[in-house]
């Protein structure tokens, strides 16, 4: 991969990290209640199912999801129904104060949130199965290509999840009124059960 190339690379995963989506979610509202050590767990698990989905991308797994509609819509319902109840979790939440000086730290559980957050999102695995082999040079060695885009997309996503728990963890400190608590929780609880929707009722992407 050339350099010109991986730049183009590097700006697709930019673009594919900004957009806001289930992972953004996770990362904001842990980063709010927990702190961004706490946010930072979910965010290591929401790069350990990107390297799942390039190694599914790699083996050509995702161009038979893509041609399947049957496998498409079975991944989908089961993304859409594990969103729904991590809304539901987080609108039943307990509303317990943010301490400002002992911030509480619970990762139990939070690293594979946010491995199944993404590898249960079809729509990831055919998004990096249609973007990845544009840039694979299928004449030279095919292992330090994916373990250059790997690298690239998976430090791309931990910084801009970063920014967003690192954000959000600094209004989590004021969230110290009962009412502000269970506004938070029920906001992100609706944004899960939204985005759970949304994937439920989404066509594949053609």
């Amino acid at each position: 991969m050339t350099l010109a190339v991986w730049f183009g690379f590097l700006a697709a995963s930019i673009l594919i990290a900004v957009t806001p989506g289930p992972g953004a979610v996770i990362s904001m509202s842990t980063g709010m209640r927990h702190g961004y050590w706490a946010a930072l767990t979910a965010i290591l698990g929401l790069q350990a199912a990107i390297l799942l989905h390039l190694l599914i991308v790699a083996l050509g797994l995702g161009a038979l999801l893509a041609a399947s509609e049957a496998a498409f819509t079975v991944v989908k319902f089961l993304g859409a129904a594990y969103l729904v109840w991590l809304g539901i979790q987080k609108w039943r939440a307990p509303i317990i104060p943010v301490d400002a000086d002992v911030l509480p730290v619970r990762r139990k559980g939070l690293f594979l949130q946010g491995v199944l957050v993404n590898l249960t999102n079809p729509k990831a695995i055919i998004f990096i199965g249609a973007l990845v082999p544009q840039f694979v040079n299928p004449a030279l060695p095919q292992m330090p290509q994916y373990l250059l885009i790997a690298t690239t997309l998976c430090l791309t996503d931990l910084m801009v999840m970063s920014g967003y728990a690192l954000a959000a963890s600094h209004l989590g400190r004021w969230l110290h009124d009962p009412a502000a608590i269970r506004l938070q929780n029920r906001a992100f609880g609706g944004i899960f059960v939204s985005a759970g929707a949304l994937l439920a009722i989404s066509s594949r992407p053609v």
